[in-house]
């Protein structure tokens, strides 16, 4: 049996930790896996403990932080001894700029595989010390798995170590059981929220910022002459522009501020249409879209900007509108709230492409099936 050690902050949610879990399960024959996280991590609103996982596959080891509110700098308690137990590879998930990528790095025994994984789909050069934290776990690293196409087109395009190590294209997944259509619940959450089925439902899921296109959204909605309701699930600086949005068009928006991800579910079952507007910046552009392989899987159409990651998530399984172009988000918004038939193919479409690419177990095999090039 081959022995895998994954390391990452974001294990400490099991949302994230079900990769490890998966991997667990489908490397059963060939496999040992043991994911390592922080004991607890301070998140944006609450610190978080270390999450369970019903009937978790993989052994997960806590381990206590350093300066763990500073994630650039945030190191691991306790590693040393773990990484020395005779690992055939080391997974790092972590950023390879971070410090705690270079602790990872510097203590992987030199006869396991060190493998990084990265979000970073901007070209950029860090400033001391973080640069040369970057070029250490380059150096170390046997293999790089990036986690969209436009993160591995980045990278390899600075040259170096990123375009002469073995890399894999690698997305993060999603759980086709847990989002996944229901008519019950849909009917249950819209009957919570003081609707019916009579007017369709826009809707928006994540961080209520500015690179987020809130602002796109609100200016697109009064355009045409359809009718719409919208549900926004998430909070955050741009939701004093919600709110006065909502007093002008009373009774037709509705704010869930603190959604748990086990409630994800049922408010994306509630909407007709769920709507990515990301808009790019100099220092951001969207990585992935979590929220779009959840509506996809759930069964619902997306209409989404053609910032960063997002077409290549999407596919042609929904609608790509240029960034801030309101009067193309207004007129796609007004097709397909008008056409139940439209909405309804992009519905299987994006059911079918979330089981295909996106499915925690499609993605778990494809981790181990690069981990097996490099052992």
């Amino acid at each position: 049996m081959k022995r895998l050690l994954t390391i990452g902050h974001s294990y400490v949610v099991g949302l994230n930790r079900r990769l490890a879990h998966e991997m667990a399960l489908q490397g059963r024959e060939r496999w040992t896996v043991t994911a390592a996280a922080p004991a607890e991590y301070p998140g944006d609103l609450r610190t978080i403990t270390l999450e369970p996982i019903a009937n978790e596959a993989c052994r997960v080891v806590p381990l206590r932080t350093r300066l763990a509110r500073s994630p650039h700098v945030m190191t691991y308690r306790g590693l040393r001894p773990l990484l020395h137990e005779g690992w055939d590879v080391v997974h790092c998930w972590e950023e390879p700029y971070v410090a705690a990528a270079a602790q990872i790095a510097q203590g992987a025994p030199l006869d396991a595989a060190f493998v990084f994984s990265t979000f970073q789909n901007i070209a950029k050069t860090y400033p001391f010390p973080f640069g040369r934290m970057e070029k250490s776990v380059l150096a170390r690293a046997n293999g790089w798995i990036a986690f969209g196409v436009s993160i591995h087109e980045v990278q390899t395009g600075r040259g170096g170590r990123y375009a002469s190590l073995p890399a894999r294209v690698i997305t993060p997944g999603v759980d086709t059981d847990a989002f996944a259509p229901d008519q019950s619940v849909r009917a249950s959450a819209r009957s919570q929220l003081g609707w019916t089925d009579d007017v369709p439902v826009v809707g928006f899921l994540g961080r209520l910022v500015e690179e987020k296109g809130v602002r796109t959204l609100l200016d697109a909605l009064p355009v045409g002459s359809v009718p719409w309701r919208v549900l926004f699930v998430g909070d955050g600086p741009e939701r004093q522009a919600i709110d006065a949005f909502a007093r002008r068009h009373e009774g037709r928006v509705r704010i869930i501020s603190h959604a748990t991800h086990d409630d994800v579910p049922r408010w994306l079952n509630a909407m007709d249409v769920l709507c990515a507007p990301s808009r790019t910046t100099p220092a951001w552009r969207e990585q992935f879209g979590r929220m779009l392989v959840e509506a996809m899987a759930c069964g619902v159409p997306v209409v989404a900007s053609d910032s960063g990651e997002i077409p290549h998530v999407v596919g042609d399984a929904g609608v790509i509108v240029p960034e801030s172009a309101t009067a193309d988000w207004a007129a796609t918004l007004e097709t397909l709230l008008t056409d139940p038939v439209a909405r309804a193919d992009y519905a299987q479409r994006g059911r079918r492409r979330a089981l295909d690419r996106y499915a925690w177990p499609i993605i778990a095999r494809q981790h181990l099936d690069f981990f097996e090039t490099l052992t």
